[in-house]
This record gives structure tokens, C-alpha cells and sequence, in this order.
């Protein structure tokens, strides 16, 4: 279940819930609406206390770039379908699309300086697509057969 913060995205601040169904159509703007998207997947906030963070700056996010973006909610049941499309592999995250295309994304809460870099970036015409670089995030691990001793 959403968190208040969460829920008050959508009663508060009028973003709305999309899902594999919506997206596509929430993506296609209308004439008049911007085409630059900002997509809120927001992780279990019971498991994740930053995506109450990220859910308070999104609002903000959006006052200072008024009328430059739209964003939206990725309902939770969505979030395991959508994320690799949008490049997200880390919750809570903000993907940042021109129209359907992701063009960064923004994991966990960071610095407000962060945020108007990143949107500056993706609001820029000539702005690059994500591009996949894999299956995700790759860690290794490295056996030295040397232990420490007590």
C-alpha cells in the first residue's frame, strides 16, 4: 500500500497512476502537454523510507520546471513489467522519457543540484536516449583464497 506521501501525489498534486495498460498513452502528449515525462517508481516505501523522499521532492521537481514536464505514478503491480524498459534497477527511482524514449534516470534521493542538472540535461533538444548496457547492474566477486587471521 502507497504511503501517505505517495498518495498524496495524486490528491494533492493531481499525478496520475499508470500501469502496462496506461503507459503508452500517458507517454503520447497531447498537443498542448509537455513531452518530457518524469515516471515515479516508487519500490514498497514499508521497505524503502527514501521513496517518501523522492515522493516530497517530485512536487518540487515539478513547480521548477512548471509547464516543461509531466509525471506520473508507476502503480506498484506495474513496477516488475516496466522498470527495464526505463532503465530502472534501483527503488525508488525517477525516469526521466521524451515521450516514450527514457533518457536518464534518477535512483534514490539525492541533491536538489542533482535533480536540475539531470532535468536541465534531459530537457535539452538534443538530448541522448538511454541506451542498454546489459541485463543491469553486474557485480563480481573476487575469491583471493587468503582469510584473515584472528
Amino acid at each position: 500500500m502507497p504511503s501517505a506521501l505517495i498518495r498524496a501525489l495524486a490528491t494533492r498534486h493531481g499525478l496520475p497512476t499508470v500501469d502496462a495498460n496506461s503507459i503508452d498513452a500517458f507517454l503520447a502528449p497531447a498537443p498542448d502537454r509537455p513531452e518530457v515525462t518524469i515516471l515515479f517508481f516508487t519500490g514498497d516505501p514499508a521497505q524503502r523510507s527514501e521513496s517518501d523522499d523522492v515522493a516530497v521532492v517530485l512536487p518540487q521537481i515539478l513547480r521548477a520546471f512548471e509547464g516543461q514536464l509531466r509525471a506520473a505514478v508507476v502503480s506498484r503491480t506495474a513496477e516488475d513489467a516496466l522498470k527495464s524498459r526505463f532503465h530502472v534497477f534501483v527503488m525508488p527511482s525517477l525516469a526521466i522519457t521524451r515521450g516514450a524514449i527514457p533518457l536518464a534516470v534518477i535512483p534514490k534521493i539525492k541533491d536538489w543540484s542533482d535533480y536540475v542538472r539531470i532535468v536541465l540535461a534531459a530537457l535539452a533538444p538534443g538530448a541522448p536516449a538511454l541506451t542498454s548496457s546489459g541485463a543491469g547492474p553486474k557485480t563480481e566477486f573476487n575469491y583471493s583464497g587468503r582469510g584473515a587471521s584472528a
